[in-house]
């Protein structure tokens, strides 16, 4: 069923004929035509109800834990956040008159020229992978194009990427071989749509943006503002529409390279930014994911697509909340994408990082709601990843050792979980919170429930209040419990107002805590309930 608000065509064709013409790129002209090829000869075609056919495979289900990568020329000034090539060129920001202050005017240093710096001298993709896979993640997805117009990766519509200067080395290609060699699913993500805009600001003002010779690099540095707007601001990031729509020959570069990351790489994920999200984008979502649906059929490759918001019907793509939670389970499957660095999606200097006690409550409150985390980590130009990174993913690794087994291929309960604290759900920069020891998340994988406490009780017992004795969530009584990690014999008892679960005198050395229970199937506990570990 159609779920999205049609447009019309001629609504299309009037738009189009009221933009601008650029000059037409033939790299872009060929790949458009693979497009229409790839998209007329599969079992998806570009429509809506026929995206809707579109099943997320059991691998993304069951992975939970996912790396997010984004790295560029950005790192090398390394000042403010992953904007900074945009906020460079905004007159009054913190970024331009650190850049005035520290390069010179933009008219003589401007973004290209950190490109030459940008040497990845110490880029070791195996070491990267290898670090991942002992953080305990099941996809790795790197920025393969960020709104900076500088493909990660060795395109052949675009002479500005990594392959042909800077560190002149295909990063996408390198970490898709060696994320494939450790058996992990790769992914890549796309943040083109914003490049429309992106640069505007040195339009303003004297700079090296308004220079022809590095158009491809810079862009249409269009205006986001519509004529007649406020100049001094963007228009509200949540009605996309407010803003100044993107050209026809631009919407067709987006697609070309879009495209040509799945031709490349063929990534068993994709990720878009929010700015597809803009009306104008509107036509060509359809026509990529027919595309990539289909070449993934051909070769039998189950794939993730991933939306904002409502960029896409939720039957035809997988929904990602940016540094965001929901406040109950999802039926469909979803993913929460956020940072271990608190100001910057890239690295910067003096950057604050999360704990890794938070992260690991954050993926437990996420996974009990039928998500995935995808977590990001900003290495430096030089190719290495923070010390303070490593160790947080480390952090994560260790748990997810001892604990795994309550979140990889399990699956939501009927309850997500209980406790006080409350999560606000979709909303950007709201994923941050501390939980108390009596929030508890539940999964389930099997004919075991996972309860996982977010904290430990002062008390020495933890009370499950969900699990009350007669409680109709249960098939019959609870017949065991245990500590994950532990071969104490658990004490425990089911009580009308709950499961009351006595701990061990000493707390692990562990951020949250989850506890195995098996219940009976048949109402009577039998071999289950072993002497002395039982008591109603």
């Amino acid at each position: 069923m159609n779920r999205w608000p049609a447009i019309s065509s001629a609504a299309i064709l009037l738009f189009w004929g009221c933009v601008s013409l650029a000059q037409t790129n033939p790299r872009v002209e060929t790949q458009l035509e693979r497009v229409q090829t790839e998209t007329a000869g599969g079992p998806f075609t570009a429509d809506w109800d026929s995206l809707g056919a579109y099943r997320i495979p059991d691998w993304f289900r069951d992975a939970k834990f996912g790396i997010f990568i984004h790295w560029g020329v950005y790192s090398v000034p390394a000042f403010d956040n992953e904007w900074y090539p945009r906020n460079m060129y905004v007159q009054g920001s913190e970024a331009f008159k650190h850049h005035n202050a520290t390069y010179g005017p933009q008219a003589k240093f401007g973004y290209k020229d950190f490109i030459p710096e940008f040497r990845a001298e110490h880029f070791d993709p195996d070491a990267w992978v290898d670090l991942f896979v002992r953080a305990g993640a099941r996809y790795i997805v790197p920025v393969a194009e960020h709104c900076d117009g500088f493909p990660m990766y060795d395109s052949a519509i675009t002479d500005w990427n990594a392959a042909k200067m800077g560190p002149k080395r295909d990063v996408v290609g390198e970490l898709a071989a060696a994320i494939r060699k450790r058996g992990l699913h790769f992914g890549a993500s796309s943040h083109r749509a914003e490049h429309w805009w992106w640069y505007d600001g040195g339009m303003k003002f004297d700079s090296d943006v308004q220079d022809k010779r590095y158009s491809g690099l810079y862009g249409p540095a269009a205006p986001s503002v519509p004529p007649g707007g406020d100049e001094s601001k963007d228009p509200d990031p949540s009605h996309l529409e407010q803003w100044l729509p993107p050209d026809k020959a631009f919407l067709d570069d987006w697609l070309a390279r879009s495209t040509e990351i799945v031709d490349k790489y063929h990534p068993d994920f994709v990720y878009f930014d929010w700015w597809i999200g803009q009306p104008a984008f509107q036509p060509y979502l359809p026509r990529f994911a027919a595309f990539y649906y289909n070449q993934a059929a051909r070769r039998k490759q189950p794939v993730v697509l991933t939306y904002k918001d409502r960029d896409f019907p939720e039957n035809a793509a997988v929904l990602d909340v940016e540094r965001g939670k929901l406040d109950s389970i999802r039926l469909l499957p979803w993913q929460t994408d956020t940072s271990v660095s608190i100001h910057s999606w890239g690295y910067v200097k003096n950057d604050e990082y999360r704990d890794a006690k938070s992260l690991i409550d954050e993926l437990v409150d996420v996974v009990s709601k039928n998500g995935n985390l995808l977590l990001n980590v900003g290495p430096k130009s030089d190719g290495t990843i923070p010390e303070e990174a490593q160790h947080i993913l480390l952090q994560m690794g260790a748990w997810l050792k001892v604990n795994g087994e309550a979140i990889y291929g399990t699956r939501p309960w009927l309850l997500f979980g209980e406790g006080p604290t409350k999560v606000t759900s979709s909303a950007l920069n709201t994923d941050r919170q501390e939980f108390t020891a009596e929030d508890i998340r539940f999964t389930a994988h099997g004919d075991a429930l996972y309860a996982i406490a977010l904290g430990w009780p002062s008390s020495g017992t933890l009370r499950v209040h969900s699990l009350w004795q007669g409680t109709p969530y249960l098939h019959g009584p609870v017949c065991s419990v245990q500590l994950l990690g532990s071969d104490t014999a658990m004490k425990w008892r089911q009580k009308a107002d709950g499961l009351y679960i006595e701990l061990p005198e000493q707390a692990p050395d562990e951020p949250a805590f989850a506890f195995r229970i098996q219940q009976s199937l048949s109402g009577k506990c039998g071999d289950l309930a072993a002497s002395g570990k039982m008591q109603r």
